[in-house]
């Protein structure tokens, strides 16, 4: 299961009736977040697989995963901020147990993002997932 964060955003959905609302939303939460410093957007934490720009830096801090990233794209850096709500300040093991995909279409994020929107949140999600695999073994 998400942690509460996540169930916020998922409790705030269900009084939007309108996808444009959400989207805005979606786009307000990245808006949100502090920018990514400079010296960690570097080859490493970049995510090939998406048409914009993302780089993504997960920690462990105190047993939990953490991460921080962002996108040149206003909605993939709102995508980033709905992924840090479901996964930061879960243990590896949980981030690695997560349906991503079941729990954002609680927010009918499959529905309407394009394909290369879609492309590049299953990037994301591998890469967040591979280093909780790796960070639990």
């Amino acid at each position: 299961m998400a942690n509460a964060a996540f169930e916020e955003i998922v409790e705030d959905f269900e009084y939007l009736d309108d996808w444009e609302d959400r989207y805005r939303m979606v786009i307000e939460l990245g808006k949100a977040m502090d920018p990514l410093p400079e010296a960690l957007k570097v080859p490493a934490t970049k995510v090939e697989g998406c048409a914009s720009q993302v780089w993504l830096h997960p920690q462990i801090e105190d047993g939990v995963i953490q991460f921080e990233g962002e996108s040149d794209a206003m909605i993939v850096n709102g995508l980033i901020a709905v992924l840090r709500k479901l996964y930061n300040g879960l243990p590896p093991t949980e981030v690695a147990s997560i349906d991503a995909r079941a729990e954002l279409g609680r927010l009918g994020l499959n529905d309407h993002l394009s394909a290369q929107r879609s492309n590049g949140l299953r990037a994301m999600i591998e890469r967040l997932q591979g280093f909780a695999k790796v960070s639990a073994s």
